[in-house]
This record gives C-alpha cells, sequence and structure tokens, in this order.
C-alpha cells in the first residue's frame, strides 16, 4: 500500500468541557441529558445535522416494541424520550405492544428540546477523526469539518459512536463480530398514499404471528415458545408473491419483515424490510455498497406492496432513512464483558446502573419480555481496558453475542448512556477516576433522575 506523510500542524482547541459525548444515537443522547442533570458542563457532538442516532438518521422508530403487560421496563431518561414525543405530537400507538413508536422525522426536534432544555452545548456536522492522547489518558478529540480540523478538550469522554470508534482509537483493546457472522445491516423506508381501512382490514383477515418469522434467511428464528402465537405486523406474503411473478428477482427472496404504524393520514412507517448481510459499518466500502443495493431493494420492495398488498396499490415511497442501521460491529473488551447468562438468567449486580426486561433479538433469537424477567446493567461493562478519562455507552459495552442482542436495542442503549452520563458527571465533580468511583453516589444520582437500579 502506498503511503504519504502528512505535514505536522497546530489545531486550535475551540472548546473545553467537563464531559464530552461523542455520538447523539440513544445512548449519547441520554448521556448527555444525563450529565448536564448532574450539573456538569456538557458537549455533545454529533457528525450529522440533527440528533437522535438510529432514532432519527436510520428511522428505527420502535424504541419500546418489546412492552408488553407483564414486562418490567426500564425507567429514566430512555421512556422519556417515548414520553416527550407523546407528549409533543412525535409518537403514534406502535400495533404489537403497548408503546409508541416514535415519529422520526419529529423527533429531531424533540432532541433539540430536551438538549436546550438541560443546557447541553450541541456541536452538529463535526466528524470525530482522533483522540487526543496524554500517555494512556484521553484529553479531548480532534475534529473535521466545513470549518477544518479543530480539538475540543473534556475532562471525561464518552464514546457513544455505536462503533468503539473513540474507544478503538485509544488503543483499547476491542472486539469485531467476523464479516460473516454481523447482523445484516438495514435500509429503513417509510411509504405515503397507504389506505389505512384496506391495510388494516387485511392485516385483520390474515394476521401473522412471531411464528411466522421463521424459514426466511434473516428472519429465520428461534424463540423459547412464548411468543410464537403473539401478533406481529410482519410482512412476507406479497413478496413470495412477487417472487413467483418475476416482480422481484430471486435474489432478494430475504426481502420480508415489520412496519410499525399507519396513521390516518396515509403514511406507512418504519418499514424493516430490507437486510443486507455481509455489511461491517466500520468499512466505508461496506457500507456505500449497503446504502447503494439497500435503496435498490426498498424500491423493489415498495413496488411488491403496491402489487400485492391491499391497501398499498396507489403509495409511493415517502423517504428512506439517512444512512444504514447498523447492528454489529466493535464491542470493547470491558472491565466486565457480559454474558447471555447474564441476561437471559436475570444477573445482578452490585455496580448496576440500570435495568432492562428480558428482550434479546439478534444471531437468530428472539425472547419477547412478556413474563417479568430483567437483568441489571453493570457499570464495569463501560470501562474499556487500559485508557483513563473513558467510558463507553450505547451497542458497544463489553459482551458475548446474545448479551449484545439484548443490550444494542434502543432503550437499554439509554440505560447504557444514563449510567455513562451520570459516571462521567460524578468523576468530575468528586475527582475520583472512572475506574474507581463511589457507586453509590453514582446510583444516587441515577435514582434522583428517575432510573430503576434494582
Amino acid at each position: 500500500m502506498k503511503r504519504i506523510s502528512e505535514p505536522r500542524r497546530e489545531v486550535d482547541v475551540i472548546r473545553e468541557t467537563d464531559v464530552l459525548v461523542v455520538g447523539s444515537g440513544p445512548g449519547g443522547l441520554a448521556a448527555a441529558l444525563a450529565a448536564a442533570r448532574s450539573g456538569v458542563q456538557t458537549i455533545l457532538l454529533e457528525r450529522y445535522g440533527c440528533l437522535g442516532g438510529n432514532m432519527t438518521q436510520v428511522g428505527v422508530e420502535g424504541l419500546a416494541w418489546y412492552r408488553h403487560p407483564a414486562t418490567i421496563d426500564s425507567e429514566g431518561i430512555g421512556p422519556e424520550f417515548e414520553q416527550r414525543a407523546i407528549a409533543m405530537g412525535a409518537a403514534l400507538p406502535e400495533p404489537q405492544s403497548m408503546s409508541h413508536a416514535l415519529d422520526a422525522e419529529l423527533f429531531k426536534y424533540v432532541a433539540d428540546v430536551l438538549v436546550e432544555e438541560a443546557g447541553v452545548q450541541p456541536m452538529l456536522h463535526r466528524l470525530c477523526v482522533a483522540p487526543i492522547m496524554d500517555g494512556r489518558t484521553i484529553r479531548g478529540v480532534i475534529v473535521e469539518s466545513k470549518a477544518g480540523r479543530e480539538a475540543i478538550l473534556a475532562r471525561r469522554v464518552i464514546d457513544a459512536t455505536g462503533d468503539a470508534d473513540i474507544a478503538a482509537r485509544c488503543a483499547a483493546p476491542v472486539r469485531k463480530t467476523p464479516r460473516e457472522q454481523m447482523m445484516a445491516a438495514s435500509v429503513m423506508f417509510s411509504m405515503s398514499g397507504v389506505n389505512k381501512a384496506r391495510f388494516i382490514e387485511q392485516v385483520k383477515a390474515d394476521p401473522q404471528t412471531y411464528a411466522d418469522w421463521g424459514g426466511n434467511g434473516e428472519w429465520d428464528i428461534r424463540t423459547d415458545g412464548k411468543e410464537d402465537a403473539m401478533f406481529s405486523p410482519f410482512l412476507r406474503k406479497p413478496f413470495k408473491k412477487a417472487l413467483e411473478t418475476g416482480l422481484l428477482p430471486a435474489n432478494l427472496a430475504t426481502i420480508a419483515g415489520t412496519w410499525g404504524t399507519v396513521s390516518d393520514q396515509g403514511d406507512l412507517t418504519y418499514l424493516n424490510l430490507v437486510h443486507i448481510a455481509g455489511i461491517d459499518g466500520t468499512d466505508p466500502d461496506d457500507l456505500t455498497r449497503g446504502e447503494i443495493d439497500g435503496r435498490w431493494q426498498a424500491v423493489m420492495a415498495v413496488e411488491a406492496l403496491k402489487r400485492f398488498m391491499p391497501g398499498c396499490e396507489d403509495a409511493k415511497l415517502r423517504n428512506f432513512g439517512m444512512t444504514l442501521g447498523v447492528r454489529d460491529t466493535r464491542k470493547i473488551d470491558a472491565a466486565y464483558n457480559m454474558t447471555e447468562t447474564d441476561v437471559r438468567e436475570q444477573a445482578r449486580f452490585d455496580d448496576s446502573i440500570g435495568i432492562f426486561p428480558e428482550f434479546i433479538d439478534g444471531y437468530g433469537l428472539l425472547i419477547l419480555p412478556t413474563t417479568g424477567r430483567y437483568f441489571h446493567l453493570p457499570y464495569r461493562a463501560l470501562l474499556p481496558r487500559y485508557v483513563d478519562n473513558l467510558l463507553v455507552a450505547g451497542r458497544a459495552i463489553g459482551g458475548d453475542q446474545i448479551s449484545h442482542a439484548a443490550v444494542r436495542n434502543m432503550m437499554c442503549c439509554a440505560v447504557s448512556g444514563q449510567g455513562a452520563g451520570v459516571a462521567a458527571a460524578v468523576s468530575v465533580r468528586s475527582g475520583q477516576p472512572l475506574d474507581r468511583l463511589d457507586m453509590n453516589l453514582v446510583q444516587a444520582e441515577l435514582q434522583r433522575q428517575g432510573a430503576r437500579i434494582h
């Protein structure tokens, strides 16, 4: 490989802060709000032009689609996202559970309001390109934007990139799922012009269950049995017909999945139908291929729905997600790495920063939290090894594959984010290192903020 040498350069320090959060998805947004509400100066750094990550940029609107009558759910900032969205007209009842699906477009504004109220300083349109290191201690980050190359210094940094980008560049040990084993990436999209009455009439006439997910590539799942007869907003039959008639080519046999809501205005949203295997979200060439191939598949899926799904005859594509939905890349090797046993057997930890129901969705396994079971999320899973002043929030926290299938979910990302934000703030205020924090102080502040830790 050819190489060039870059000249040495001076970089302006444009901001200094107590806590810097990199990435504004469910984990990062929760972390920034939690840190600011704990009384420290907080910056939230985002490479795109809106906050929200998966919720807004990707268009995954089902924040708590797992919630059922017996679910013991997380509390704190994650459910606050849902409640504020409802109050601000940015959510609709979700068809398969006791939850509301977010309006991805309007939630961009909801996130703006939450950040402004908390006193967080948002910094959009800046891409973090390198950590600023002093030995093994992170002191801030270098960003690139239309303003050029700039530096932001911070007393504590939270990596909420989803891919452990900061941790990896700090030389913290990380693990990455082999490409052939990674969960598929998705191109989310929505449609408009759907005849709601005809669409719902068809859904009621031929109701689908979670058992119907089986036997179709990406959607070939196993459950623990109790989910099989439950209603699921699942679509596959229109695509099977489209394959039989030749409208879809044979290589698109994997198109199938769920819809989120259908509005009175005829918007069919949160269509999770296109799943592209072999996409490494840390490889820009893979991402390029996934974006282009995914949009093509989504357009083909729209045509199949127009032909073979009642109510969609006069519908059209409304929008694509702004970017691919990536489920699985790097995870840190943390001070404690969570296990399948932890998330399936109701693990309890002294350093709990929150709870999450027994909801597992990934690697071919689906378990819904219908029996009141839940696990603790340990603070140690947020602590990368061999780097000081850094925490990780969101789907990149330490754990094995099946634990990742639980903690990657957006509401659990908000749990780890709130825990990281509070821990960073307590560390700043007390002067204690992140790896030797008084957990009583952290847990007391989490409870003050409405989180449930036990």
